[in-house]
């Protein structure tokens, strides 16, 4: 691809980084900028560097946030006694989006995963541990996608804390088995987070 303008091209290659963007659409998206008000243009980009320098992650949870604590672990109307661990932060707002779940989160921020190298110690699982062991923790729900990594990472966090007096629960598998979290229907996962089940009985045909 022949560019007129370095910057064009400097600009064309950091937008084809993007996840499912090649040069030709990158090139697409950056000639609609360049055609554009640079008022629209100049915001985009602020939000950006807004985004970089900004945004944190919750102690708490490990959520994406503005501050300290996310505004879901500092609602003092959330049941902060019932936990829903998650893979990442578009879980969590793929749960809350049913409008069905009013207790609060922990994002392990992956799944454990050995053909990726990816162990417990590359998640947040420890802090989990923590928090129920130190906490009033009265149920922790299960929300990994139904795979063989999510399976896995659900099995290990559970035999962490077997034994103490606390309700594990899985949502229920209305979730179709290989399926990501974040591509599932609404109302399929609000009734799948409704209808949750303890999670000794999802694992009765675990070998």
């Amino acid at each position: 691809m022949n560019f007129s303008s370095k910057l064009l091209e400097n600009a064309v290659d950091e937008m084809s980084q993007l996840p499912g963007i090649g040069k030709r659409t990158a090139l697409r998206l950056v000639l609609f900028l360049l055609n554009q008000p640079n008022s629209q243009t100049v915001k985009l980009s602020r939000s950006l560097l807004d985004l970089v320098e900004g945004v944190i992650l919750c102690k708490n949870c490990h959520n994406i946030s503005d501050s300290e604590l996310c505004e879901i672990c500092s609602n003092i109307k959330r049941n902060q006694s019932i936990i829903c661990v998650v893979e990442d932060i578009r879980d969590v707002m793929a749960i809350e989006s049913t409008g069905q779940f009013n207790g609060v989160y922990h994002v392990l921020g992956g799944k454990i995963s050995p053909i990726e190298g990816v162990g417990p110690n590359q998640l947040n699982i420890n802090s989990l541990i923590e928090k129920v062991n130190s906490s009033d923790v009265s149920e922790l729900i299960f929300a990994l996608s139904a795979t063989m990594e999510g399976d896995t990472t659900n099995f290990y966090i559970y035999k962490q804390i077997e034994g103490l007096k606390i309700n594990i629960t899985t949502i229920a598998r209305g979730v179709s088995v290989g399926n990501e979290l974040e591509f599932t229907d609404e109302v399929t996962l609000g009734r799948s987070i409704i209808k949750r089940i303890p999670f000794e009985n999802s694992i009765k045909n675990i070998s």
